[in-house]
């Protein structure tokens, strides 16, 4: 059973590494198709988007999959269906009234968004609307996944993931190619057709797991035959906790769109009335909330994903009030994160010009941008984990606090900083906004397990000496290729990446290697590795 649970969240964590790996990687060929003027009005929609998915699901979906998982435990298997029934009643019911909030929305949000004229807002709005059909589909399909979820199967969860994205890359790509290359239409048109791929990704997704259920359903059917049947459930009971226990997390969730939303509806006035162009203040928003943002974000994703497997353990140990465990697993959780976020944020920074050409353009600004936002994947991925952490120690209520002090901070302070620093303005009241909300995770994380911080803050200088060296060491190698080979050429920038990452890398992991904080951190998964690589030599040869 273990084995079976093991494999099956690998297999989970898996596709939904790969889904993101592909989300992340389309904007490459996404921005050559649209340019900035297409990238803008996409994220204008984009933004939105995310935010009512999250309402629109409220945690269900994962919270059905625990109670299913639950009471199929017990054997109580009618119950499971009878949640699982009504849970896509409620999906379908919420998803069509956030399909018509956004639509009908959609002219006030896109007025929020940007000083543009009747013309260009009805751009926005009929993007914004193209996108919206996806609300109708995405929470009733999460269901079902969750649902398989429950009986501890991942595959269909895991295959309809990937399908999902493929399917919505392929229809951005290839329908905004087919708008402006073949049919020679509008960019609105091209860039509709780009979001209204998020409903038909969603088709394909959903296809998978009605295949699935197609093939499952005689064994579900079978496991009705063994219920108990000696527990009747209120549903309205079950609904109420899990409303009560998912709104910290969808709000966790949706954190970071929500920053990006402040962004949306503040930056364009803010640089409008300081001179910039309607254009030029379009152009900077792309730069940051969609550009930049979708590098920043893939250090943030990876080193998340990693610390994040090490919370069921720290509730283990809460729960279990072994202190000493729970104190061990929020070390290694802290410090597995800086490890690996602390030198990657630095490294985006530091080859800012020649990543922002190879995903994008060769584009000074652009890259400036990167290279101020770059540092705050850091907070993105301390706010995640801390708040994960408060999770694991019953203590969300705060979550709430925590991320409603950050975003009015935020809200405060962006227009203000936007006049007088123009986009680093921006990404300064984001920094602010989300130390604020890290600093209240991390007091009440420190007030309710007692956990003492010393040693990560220990550890923590340590390896800001290794980022520091890897810094010194790769800015010598950047600025040596720099002589003779240019960041304004794609293939060059490439090569520039390679090197100067590659030397980087090889000497933060050295020292991580030599002073022994990498083996700390990663124990047994480095040992395997490093034998995998020959780079450590068998136990036992030593011993002979």
């Amino acid at each position: 059973m273990q084995s079976k649970l093991l494999r099956g969240t690998f297999i989970l964590t898996f596709g939904t590494i790969l889904s993101k790996i592909l989300g992340l990687i389309y904007v490459i060929p996404f921005f050559q198709i649209v340019g900035r003027q297409g990238t803008v009005l996409y994220q204008y929609s984009y933004v939105p988007y995310t935010i009512f998915i999250s309402v629109a699901t409220a945690g269900v979906p994962l919270a059905v999959s625990k109670f299913i998982s639950k009471y199929n435990a017990l054997e109580e298997y009618a119950v499971g269906r009878k949640l699982f029934k009504s849970g896509l009643m409620i999906m379908l019911v919420t998803g069509f009234i956030a399909f018509l909030a956004m639509y009908f929305a959609s002219p006030i949000l896109a007025e929020m968004s940007t000083q543009e004229k009747k013309a260009n807002l009805q751009e926005v709005t009929t993007v914004m609307r193209a996108v919206s059909f996806a609300l109708i589909v995405v929470p009733f399909m999460s269901l079902i996944r969750g649902y398989f979820q429950g009986h501890q199967s991942m595959g269909p969860s895991a295959l309809s993931q990937v399908v999902e994205q493929i399917v919505r890359i392929l229809f951005t790509l290839l329908g905004a190619y087919a708008v402006l290359n073949i049919f020679h239409g509008k960019m609105v048109t091209a860039v509709s057709v780009a979001t209204f791929a998020a409903f038909i990704g969603a088709i394909g997704g959903l296809a998978v797991l009605f295949w699935y259920w197609y093939k499952r359903k005689p064994y579900l059917d079978e496991l009705l035959e063994h219920d108990k049947g000696t527990m009747d459930i209120s549903l309205k009971e079950i609904y109420k906790e899990i409303f009560i226990s998912a709104f910290p997390f969808v709000l966790v969730g949706i954190a970071n769109p929500l920053f990006q939303a402040i962004d949306q509806f503040t930056f364009s006035k803010a640089m409008s009335e300081i001179g910039y162009s309607s254009k030029v203040a379009k152009d900077f928003f792309s730069m940051l909330n969609f550009e930049s943002h979708k590098i920043v974000i893939i250090p943030v994703s990876l080193a998340t994903a990693f610390s994040l497997t090490l919370v069921p353990s720290i509730t283990k140990a809460f729960v279990a009030n072994d202190r000493k465990n729970m104190n061990r697993q929020l070390n290694q959780t802290f410090q597995v994160l800086l490890f690996l976020t602390l030198p990657a944020s630095i490294g985006l920074s530091l080859l800012a010009e020649p990543i922002y050409t190879v995903f994008y353009q060769h584009d000074l600004i652009g890259a400036e941008v990167l290279r101020a936002y770059a540092p705050v994947a850091i907070l993105f991925s301390l706010y995640s984990v801390t708040a994960a952490i408060l999770q694991g120690i019953n203590e969300q209520r705060f979550t709430i606090l925590s991320l409603l002090v950050g975003l009015l901070i935020k809200l405060s302070l962006n227009i203000p900083l936007i006049k007088m620093m123009e986009t680093k303005g921006a990404v300064l009241a984001t920094t602010l906004g989300y130390t604020a909300a890290i600093i209240i995770n991390l007091i009440v994380i420190k007030t309710y397990s007692r956990y003492p911080f010393r040693l990560v803050w220990r550890r923590s200088l340590l390896i800001i000496i290794f980022a520091g060296l890897m810094w010194a060491g790769t800015e010598v190698v950047y600025k040596f290729l720099s002589l003779f080979l240019s960041s304004a050429s794609k293939g060059q920038s490439i090569l520039i990446i390679l090197v100067s990452a590659g030397v980087g890398a090889s000497i933060y992991f050295y020292l991580g290697l030599k002073s022994g904080l990498a083996n700390r951190l990663f124990g047994s998964r480095l040992d395997r590795l490093m034998t995998k690589l020959k780079l450590q030599k068998r136990r036992g040869s030593v011993e002979d």
